[in-house]
């Protein structure tokens, strides 16, 4: 999907309807004994940091979804149908944590007792407004620190529904946002002509979180991974890695508002340019790290380029269609003096992924807790990443851009900057968010300026060697 934020994914005027989970569903969980199964580390160190940041005196709204169209004339029944039964189909979303003292502690909901509760809120013939509008009902609903945690909206024309989803990053990732869109209109399909849906059994993030954590906390500090992710933090100063480009940030300042900055990178010909260039050294995300360890030096001069590199642990095939927070971090670090130019730079990174990427199997919090470091959260953003994603072979991702189809992040605060890079059918698309400075905004500007020369410059060079020997053939 085009990764965005809600003012720029085609949001048009209509009738605004929404749905929660009912006040009934919520006076059950109230009730509910503690489901034994524990958050996930990730999970965990997510709405402890929203706590701590909170408490700091800064509400940081973190939520992430998606919008995507319904054509047609909408069925509200069916709709409601299809969205109760894709909310069932995903334990982690009937789901919940309380705290009691400073321990969390899991509830979950039976399927008989989830319910959702429908209100119409209005119309609205003002985008701006309805924009504002679905922004602070997400800010509000789709929060670490509260449960329910989501937030299903729909706004109706005569032409056709745009459906409007957010959740607490606790529940989701970005895969599972880019499922969404083929999964409901499967239920809605099926719900409108009355048929019921063949579901193949669908992994529990819940059960997931049990596994890992269990498996987590088999190790101690003598262990490997720990070693090394303690090296790591010590040649950082103590710290994980920002961008390491200038920002502007002023210290002591608390965190900064932070804006966002997205467009078409490069077309689907250069996109399979660079990617059969970089296919020998591991593919696009070898080539998209190489190439900005060699641009940030450019711009900063740092000596060694230092990144954790988001993967996903859906490591067995039960978790494929789940939906939950499935993401780990690996540490890698380039020294410039040993990579000058592309090919050196694919090679180091290579290695350095070949070498690190198992540890992103690791959570990240669970090695700190052995490290005993003073990690006091002070960001909703632990480290700068750059990530990479080809999307194409999602369900539906054909249809994406003609169900104007997006994944949405909230951007508001915070002092790392994040880069999204999603292979889509029709090019590589970037999203980036960074603190809103002038000089951050110069430095990103700049950075994405040269890695699109880059890609470019490549892509062309690849598509030149591949047609040689055919034009001497000829």
């Amino acid at each position: 999907m085009r990764i965005t934020d809600i003012q720029r994914c085609e949001v048009r005027p209509g009738r605004l309807v929404e749905w929660a989970l009912s006040p009934a569903t919520v006076t059950v969980a109230a009730g509910l004994p503690e489901d034994p199964r524990p958050p996930a580390y990730l999970q965990e160190s997510h709405i402890r940091t929203a706590r701590t940041v909170h408490e700091d005196g800064l509400f940081v709204p973190t939520w992430i979804g998606t919008a995507f169209d319904i054509p047609g004339s909408v069925d509200l029944d069916a709709l409601q149908d299809a969205l109760r039964g894709w909310t069932l189909r995903h334990e982690t979303l009937r789901s919940g944590f309380r705290w009691e003292g400073d321990e969390m502690r899991r509830f979950t909901l039976d399927a008989d007792d989830v319910s959702l509760h429908r209100e119409d809120i209005g119309d609205f013939t003002d985008t701006g407004r309805l924009v504002q509008h679905l922004q602070d009902r997400f800010d509000a609903v789709a929060s670490a620190l509260r449960w329910p945690n989501f937030l299903y909206a729909a706004v109706i024309r005569d032409e056709g529904t745009s459906l409007y989803i957010a959740f607490d990053h606790s529940n989701v990732d970005s895969y599972s946002i880019q499922r969404m869109p083929a999964e409901i209109h499967e239920l809605y399909t099926a719900a409108v002509e009355g048929r019921p849906v063949e579901e193949s059994p669908v992994g529990s993030y819940v059960d997931f979180c049990e596994i890992e954590r269990a498996d987590a906390d088999r190790i101690d500090v003598t262990h490997e991974i720990v070693g090394r992710w303690r090296e790591f933090i010590r040649r950082g100063d103590g710290q994980f890695p920002n961008f390491p480009v200038e920002l502007g940030l002023e210290p002591d300042c608390g965190l900064p508002r932070q804006k966002m900055m997205r467009e078409l990178l490069v077309d689907s010909d250069a996109a399979a340019a660079f990617e059969s260039y970089c296919r020998p050294f591991g593919g696009s995300l070898v080539g998209v790290l190489a190439a900005t360890s060699l641009i940030v030096h450019e711009i900063g001069g740092q000596p060694v380029y230092r990144s954790v590199v988001p993967f996903h642990t859906r490591v067995k095939s039960k978790w494929s269609n789940s939906v939950g927070w499935y993401v780990g971090g690996a540490p890698i670090e380039i020294p410039m003096d040993q990579a000058p130019d592309l090919p050196s730079a694919l090679k180091a990174v290579r290695a350095e992924l070949q070498a690190n990427r198992a540890m992103a199997r690791m959570p990240l919090a669970r090695v700190l807790r052995l490290l005993g470091e003073d990690f006091r959260p002070t960001s909703p953003d632990a480290y700068s990443i750059v990530s990479f994603v080809d999307a194409r072979g999602i369900p539906g991702s054909e249809r994406w851009d003609e169900l104007a189809a997006y994944g949405l992040v909230r951007v508001s605060y915070g002092d790392k900057v994040c880069i999204w890079l999603n292979r889509l059918h029709e090019g590589l698309w970037f999203t980036c968010r960074y603190p809103d400075t002038d000089i951050a905004y110069k430095n990103m500007r700049l950075y994405v300026e040269r890695l699109r020369d880059v890609i470019l410059t490549v892509a062309g060079e690849q598509r030149a060697s591949e047609l040689a020997p055919h034009d001497l053939a000829g």
